[in-house]
């Protein structure tokens, strides 16, 4: 074996084995879902009208399954996702997972708006924002805002905004999460007690 050829595959083995390296130290991504559904009811089966629900709009930066978070004593209107930490699937996806899960834990008979069910109602819910909020570098809150509207057909029957913030544990991706759980869960416990106290189809 000549010398060039004997320094060629030392080369290579010296690459691969850095290339190795590289992607053996590359840090893990940490998924997160909003976790097991509380055993408690939002409201009673006999309030909770039948309804469909469709797939939850979110404006594109949300659209993914990245964690955003915001420092609001720097740049409040900069959503930043991090680097390491992600949902197990968009945000929209899990609250409505969430919301549905819920409501058919309280009784409610729910049905995706894809399967064209006929005369039932369809909540369309927009989410506006879901995400962390740093006060400073060592205090964090959890903040969602979305809009939920109530159409009979064409005929827009009820709408409201929900909006809801509570402190996370801790000042990081894990205590995100855990408080963007709780406050999906406050919410849609709202958004149920406000669909039962709606006034039933004319």
């Amino acid at each position: 074996m000549t010398i060039t050829r004997r320094l060629f595959i030392t080369l290579v083995l010296a690459g691969s084995a850095l290339l190795s390296g590289c992607a053996t130290n590359a840090p893990s991504m940490t998924l997160y879902d909003l976790g097991p559904l509380p055993a408690q009811h939002a409201a009673s089966a006999s309030d909770l009208p039948a309804i469909s629900v469709a797939d939850i709009h979110a404006p594109s930066w949300l659209d993914s399954q990245m964690m955003f978070y915001r420092l609001n004593y720097a740049n409040n209107q900069q959503p930043r996702p991090y680097a390491n930490s992600q949902w197990a699937m968009p945000p929209a996806q899990l609250f409505s997972q969430r919301l549905k899960a819920r409501l058919s834990q309280a009784g409610g008979i729910v049905v995706p708006a894809s399967d064209g069910a006929i005369n039932l109602p369809v909540l369309r819910i927009e989410a506006d924002d879901f995400s962390q909020l740093f006060e400073s570098a060592n205090s964090s809150s959890a903040h969602i805002a979305v809009r939920a509207s109530l159409f009979d057909g064409r005929n827009l029957r009820a709408q409201k905004t929900f909006i809801k913030q509570l402190p996370a544990a801790s000042a990081d991706a894990q205590g995100g999460a855990a408080a963007l759980a709780k406050v999906s869960d406050a919410i849609i416990n709202e958004m149920a007690v406000w669909l039962a106290t709606l006034p039933p189809k004319k």
